[in-house]
C-alpha cells in the first residue's frame, strides 16, 4: 500500500472513530487534507467511497445514518470497534513469555519487552512458578554477533533477495553468494539458513556465524519455487555426521575438543597431553575437525584422514 494512501486512510479511520455525531462526506472533506487536494467532486466522491470500501474491508464497522441536515453522515462508533478482552491461561502467557525472550538481544528486545508489559497490565496472568522452571532451560535467544540474523528474516518474510559474503569452513577467504532466503532455524546454539544459491543453481544451507560483512538486499523476484518443507536441521545433521555410518578414531589435545568428547563412544588417556576417541560419524566429519586445528590428529579410516590433510592444505596454500 502507497503511503500516501495509507495515511489517508488513517486519516479517515481517525476521523469516524473520534466523532460523537455522524459526519457527512463534506465535513470529512474539509477535515482531511488529500480530500481537499482531489480536485473534482466527482474524484473526491470515487475516492471516498474507496477508502471507505477499504475501511470497511480491514474489518472496521462504519455505520450509514441520515443526520439532521438530511444528508448522509458516516461514523465508526467504539464499542463496535474495541477488540475482544485478551485471555490467556498460565501455560500460554508462559510460551508468549519464552517466545519474547528470542529477542531479548535483538534490536525488538525494546518492543517484545513493552508488548509483554501491556498484555499483564490488560490481565495476563504470570506464568506459574512450576511451568517456568520445567522450561527454564530454554530460553531461546539471538546471540548478539549475528549480525546477519535481522536482515536475512525480513529477506525470508518478504521473499528478497540478498547477497552476502560467506566462508565455507576449509576456505581461508569468503566468496560472495546471490540467495534466494527461504527459512532460518537454529540448531546447537547456531543460526542456519536455507535458499536457493542462484550461481550453484541448487539448495544450500548457510551457517550465520561464517557470514561477514553485511547483508545486501536485491530487487526482482525468486527464480526457484520455494519448498513446502524445509529439512534445514536434517541437512545440517548429516553435515556434522548425526548420521552415523562408520567409526573414526583420533587423537584428541587433553581439555580440548568439548563437543568431539560429547559425540565419542570410547575414550582412553595417550599421555603426553593427548587422548585418543572413537567417534561414530556419516559425511561432513573432516570439515568439522579441521575447525579444531592443531588439537586434533586423525588416526582411521586413511579416507578420513586423508580428506582432513587436504582441507588443511588448501587454508594453508590460501
Amino acid at each position: 500500500m502507497a503511503i500516501a494512501k495509507a495515511e489517508r486512510l488513517m486519516n479517515l479511520a481517525l476521523c469516524l472513530l473520534g466523532t460523537r455525531r455522524p459526519l457527512s462526506k463534506r465535513e470529512l472533506r474539509e477535515s482531511i487534507e488529500a480530500y481537499l487536494e482531489a480536485g473534482s467532486d466527482d474524484s473526491f466522491n470515487r475516492m471516498f467511497e474507496r477508502d471507505k470500501d477499504d475501511l470497511r474491508e480491514l474489518g472496521l464497522v462504519i455505520e450509514t445514518v441520515e443526520n439532521l441536515d438530511g444528508e448522509t453522515g458516516y461514523l465508526a462508533r467504539r464499542d463496535s470497534n474495541r477488540l475482544p478482552a485478551i485471555t490467556l491461561d498460565a501455560e500460554e502467557a508462559a510460551a508468549l513469555g519464552l517466545a519474547a525472550k528470542v529477542w531479548q538481544q535483538a534490536r525488538l528486545a525494546g518492543a517484545a519487552s513493552g508488548a509483554l508489559q501491556k498484555l499483564r497490565a490488560a490481565g495476563m496472568p504470570e506464568a506459574e512458578d512450576s511451568y517456568e522452571a520445567h522450561h527454564s532451560a530454554l530460553e531461546p535467544r539471538i546471540p548478539v554477533h549475528e549480525a546477519a540474523f535481522e536482515p536475512l528474516m525480513l529477506a525470508c518474510r518478504d521473499r528478497r533477495p540478498v547477497v552476502f559474503d560467506y566462508r565455507k569452513a576449509n576456505a581461508a577467504k569468503p566468496e560472495q553468494r546471490q540467495v534466494e532466503p527461504w527459512t532460518l532455524e537454529c540448531w546447537r546454539g547456531h543460526w542456519y539458513l536455507a535458499g536457493w544459491d542462484r550461481e550453484r543453481r541448487a539448495e544450500r544451507v548457510f551457517r550465520l556465524s561464517r557470514i561477514s560483512g553485511r547483508v545486501r538486499s536485491r530487487t526482482g523476484q525468486f527464480t526457484a519455487p520455494v519448498p513446502d518443507v524445509v529439512t534445514v536441521r536434517e541437512t545440517v545433521e548429516t553435515w556434522a555426521g548425526e548420521t552415523a555410518t562408520r567409526s573414526a578414531l583420533i587423537r584428541l589435545r587433553s581439555e580440548s575438543g568439548y563437543p568431539l568428547r560429547a559425540r565419542a563412544v570410547s575414550s582412553r588417556e595417550l599421555g603426553d597431553g593427548w587422548d585418543e576417541l572413537e567417534i561414530p560419524y556419516g559425511h561432513g566429519l573432516d570439515a568439522w575437525l579441521v575447525e579444531f586445528g592443531p588439537d586434533v590428529v586423525v588416526l582411521e579410516p586413511a579416507d578420513l584422514r586423508a580428506d582432513v590433510v587436504d582441507r588443511l592444505r588448501a587454508v594453508a596454500k590460501a
